[in-house]
C-alpha cells in the first residue's frame, strides 16, 4: 500500500471511497431493501410531530424521542410531504419513502468519513482508508439504507468517539469533552442500548486528558442528563410505572437472540463477519482496548437481552471494519517484512468482492408490490364507513398524506379497540401473517374477510439461500400482499 500512497494522495482515495459509499447507499433507494414494518412506525411518528401533534403517540415508552424529532426536523426542512407531490400512482408513492431514505444514505456517507477519521487518529492512514473502504462497500452495510433509529444514532456515536480521541492533542479540552458528551447523550437519547459505549468514550477522555476527573464529570453530565428527559417526561405524565414496564418489556420480547443474529450476519456477509471477529481476537492478543471496549460491552448487552434483530449490529459495524482492516494490514505488513511483495490487491480484492456482492443485491427491486398495494387501497376504499387495517408501512401515508378517515396506526388496533365502521379493509402482508398468533381477533378478521386482490413479486430468478442473494431473504415483507374486505 506504500506505493499507492506515493502515487495518489490519501485525500483523493478518500474522495473515491465516499463516492462509492454514496452509490451503495443511494442507488435504488426505494427498490431495496423492502419497506420494513419499523420504518413505517418511525415515519408515522415523524409525521405526528410534523403535524404539531406531539411526541410518541403510541407505544409511548418503547424508545426515546430524538429519532422522531430528527426525522421530523430534516423532513420539515424540505417541506415534506407537500414537496413530493405524491399521487396514487405507484411510482409517485415511492417518492414518499425516497426522501427519508436519501437522508439515511447521506448519514451513511457521513458515517464513512467518520470511520476514516477515527481510524486515522488511532491507527494511521493505511488502516483508515481500508476501514472506510470496507464500510462503504461491504454487503451487510445495506441495513443502514433503512429508516431505523440505529442508522440515525450512528453519526452521533461516531462523532463522540472521534472527539474523545481528539482530546489528547486538543488545545481546548473542555470544549472537545463537552461536545463528545453531547453527541453520546444524543445517541443514547435515540436508542438506549448505546449506553454500552460509555466505558469506551469515558476511558478515552479520562486517559487522553491526563486522568482529569473534572473533565470526566464534564463528559458524563450530558451523557446522563439528555436521555434523562425520557423518563422525566413519563414522571410528568404520571406514567413512570408504565415506563418501567415498557422498557423492560421492550428487551424481553421473544426472539432467537444473539446466536441467531450472528448467524444472519455470517450468512449475509461472511467475509466481513469472519474478518471482523478475527480482528477482535487479534485485538485481544495485542491488548487493543479501543477495539475491545467498543465491541465487547455491546455484544454482552445483546447476549443478555431477550430480543434481538439483525440490524442491532449497526452501532458496531464500524469496529467490524476497523478490526478487519487492522488484522489484514498487519498481516500484509508482516508478509512484506519477510521479503515478499506486499499484495496491495488484497485489500482492493476484498473491496471489489464486497462491492460486486452489494451491487448484485441492491439492484433488485423488492418493493414494487408494496407501492402497488398502497395505490390499490387509495383507489378502492369503498367509502368513509370503512376502517383500513394495515401495517404502518401503509397507514401513515393514508392518514397523513392523503388524509383518509378511519386509519388506525396499524392492524393491532383491532386487538384493543372496537371497530365502529360498517366495513373493514385489511392489508395482509407477510408481517401481518407472522402476527396472527397475537390474538384470535386478528385470525378471525383474516379468515372471515374476502380477498379483493393479491400482489406478488416474482423473485424466483434469485437463489435466496445462496450468497450474496441470501440478503434478499431478509427483504420479503413486500413480496406477497393480500387486500381483503369484511
Amino acid at each position: 500500500m506504500d506505493g499507492l500512497f506515493t502515487r495518489v494522495k490519501p485525500i483523493y482515495i478518500l474522495g473515491i471511497i465516499l463516492a462509492l459509499a454514496g452509490f451503495t447507499h443511494l442507488w435504488n433507494a426505494t427498490g431495496f431493501p423492502d419497506i420494513f414494518y419499523d420504518e413505517g412506525v418511525y415515519m408515522e411518528r415523524a409525521m405526528h410531530v410534523l403535524n404539531g401533534l406531539g411526541l410518541q403517540d403510541r407505544y409511548f415508552h418503547d424508545h426515546p424521542f430524538f429519532g422522531q424529532i430528527f426525522l421530523a426536523g430534516t423532513l420539515g426542512l424540505i417541506g415534506f410531504p407537500n414537496s413530493v407531490h405524491a399521487t396514487a400512482d405507484p411510482d409517485l408513492l415511492s417518492s414518499l419513502y425516497l426522501a427519508p431514505r436519501i437522508i439515511m444514505g447521506l448519514l451513511a456517507i457521513v458515517d464513512t468519513l467518520l470511520v476514516y477519521l477515527i481510524a486515522d487518529t488511532k491507527y494511521g492512514k493505511k488502516i483508515a482508508l481500508a476501514s472506510a473502504l470496507l464500510f462503504a462497500v461491504m454487503p451487510f452495510t445495506w441495513v443502514m439504507r433503512r429508516i431505523l433509529l440505529d442508522s440515525i444514532l450512528l453519526p452521533f456515536l461516531l462523532s463522540s468517539i472521534l472527539l474523545a480521541l481528539k482530546t489528547k492533542d486538543a488545545k481546548n479540552k473542555h470544549v472537545m469533552v463537552l461536545l463528545s458528551g453531547l453527541c453520546l447523550g444524543i445517541a443514547i437519547f435515540t436508542k438506549i442500548p448505546v449506553f454500552t459505549m460509555i466505558p469506551l468514550v469515558a476511558g478515552l477522555v479520562y486517559f487522553n486528558t491526563g486522568k482529569n476527573p473534572k473533565l470526566l464529570v464534564l463528559l458524563l453530565l450530558p451523557v446522563f442528563l439528555i436521555p434523562l428527559m425520557w423518563p422525566l417526561q413519563a414522571v410528568g405524565a404520571h406514567q413512570f410505572d408504565q415506563w418501567v414496564k415498557d422498557v423492560i418489556g421492550q428487551t424481553q420480547r421473544p426472539s432467537y437472540g444473539l446466536p441467531y443474529i450472528s448467524l444472519v450476519f455470517l450468512k449475509l456477509d461472511p467475509l466481513l463477519f469472519i474478518l471482523g471477529i478475527s480482528g477482535a481476537i487479534f485485538a485481544i492478543v495485542r491488548k487493543d482496548y479501543f477495539i475491545l471496549f467498543w465491541f465487547v460491552p455491546f455484544v454482552i448487552f445483546l447476549l443478555l437481552i431477550g430480543y434481538n434483530q439483525y440490524f442491532y449490529w449497526i452501532p458496531i459495524l464500524p469496529v467490524f471494519c476497523i478490526s478487519a482492516s487492522c488484522i489484514v494490514v498487519n498481516l500484509l505488513e508482516r508478509i512484506r517484512q519477510k521479503g515478499k511483495v506486499l499484495p496491495i490487491g488484497a485489500i482492493l480484492g476484498i473491496a471489489v468482492f464486497g462491492l460486486v456482492s452489494t451491487l448484485l443485491v441492491i439492484s433488485v427491486n423488492v418493493t414494487s408490490t408494496q407501492f402497488q398495494t398502497e395505490s390499490y387501497v387509495l383507489q378502492n376504499i369503498p367509502d368513509n364507513d370503512t376502517t383500513v387495517l394495515a401495517s404502518p408501512v401503509y397507514s401513515w401515508i393514508l392518514h397523513y398524506v392523503f388524509h383518509k378517515e378511519n386509519i388506525p396506526n396499524d392492524y393491532s388496533f383491532i386487538l384493543f379497540n372496537q371497530i365502529h365502521t360498517g366495513k373493514i379493509l385489511l392489508v395482509a402482508d407477510p408481517h401481518f401473517l407472522i402476527d396472527l398468533n397475537r390474538g384470535q381477533k386478528l385470525q378471525a378478521l383474516y379468515n372471515d374477510s374476502k380477498t379483493m386482490t393479491t400482489f406478488d413479486k416474482d423473485l424466483s430468478m434469485y437463489d435466496v439461500s445462496s450468497y450474496p442473494y441470501s440478503n434478499i431473504k431478509m427483504n420479503l415483507d413486500g413480496t406477497h400482499v393480500e387486500v381483503k374486505i369484511k
